[in-house]
């Protein structure tokens, strides 16, 4: 597997796109915005888009799925079925946050934890990490033991709960026995800023670290 990180929206989301080396089948997690960019690094890496993946329901992370999805007719998979509210609720995220039109819709795959997802011959597993909403994803790839960790956690943070079925204390939950668990070397890809590791942040992250505990 390879990936790309695509920056995008005003909130500088992490759109990442992913894909299989022997195949050249890839997919976007969490395409926020700006679709004809996404589509141009698509198209400058030679690759095939076949699918969508969604970690939650938030406005910045699926802003451009429904455009995506019915411009190629390729699937959506993702988050997991107790985001669908965020989802439905996507016109009026856009009102609140100024940001272009995003229209509700429902996804062709809801998700759930222990689910698997293929792009060509890569395999991705999926995790139900709850908190910062309640159908929050991660998707992980245990053969390069990388994970893309939408806003559950970030290096030096963690995602805010402070919004609608947000729980600080299922976030922890989450973090501390789905994420850590997966070993110290697996790098995070999160939905804003720098990558990481589940080890430096288990050792130094002021919220969910050792010190936390």
């Amino acid at each position: 597997m390879k990936y790309l990180i695509i920056p995008v929206t005003l909130f500088a989301q992490n759109c990442s796109l992913v894909w299989c080396e022997a195949t050249r089948e890839a997919a976007l997690i969490d395409p926020g915005g700006e679709a004809d960019r996404l589509l141009a690094a698509v198209e400058k890496n030679g690759l095939k888009l076949t699918k969508l993946l969604l970690t939650h329901g938030h406005l910045d992370h699926v802003g451009a799925a429904a455009e995506l999805a019915a411009r190629l007719d390729i699937p959506i998979e993702g988050p997991q079925r107790e985001d669908a509210f965020w989802l439905e609720s996507l016109p009026q995220q856009s009102a609140m946050f100024g940001l272009p039109h995003g229209p509700a819709f429902t996804p062709d795959r809801w998700l759930e934890q222990g689910d698997r997802v293929s792009v060509g011959d890569v395999e991705l597993e999926v995790l139900h990490c709850p908190g910062h909403t309640p159908g929050h994803l991660v998707f992980f790839h245990r053969a390069s033991l990388t994970a893309f960790v939408g806003d559950v956690l970030f290096k030096g943070s963690i995602g805010r709960t402070d919004l609608p079925r947000g729980d600080h204390q299922a976030l922890i939950r989450s973090i501390r026995e789905r994420l850590f668990p997966l070993g110290d070397n697996v790098t995070f890809i999160p939905g804003h800023g720098p990558v990481s590791t589940f080890g430096r942040e288990r050792l130094t992250n002021p919220y969910v670290g050792n010190q936390a505990m």
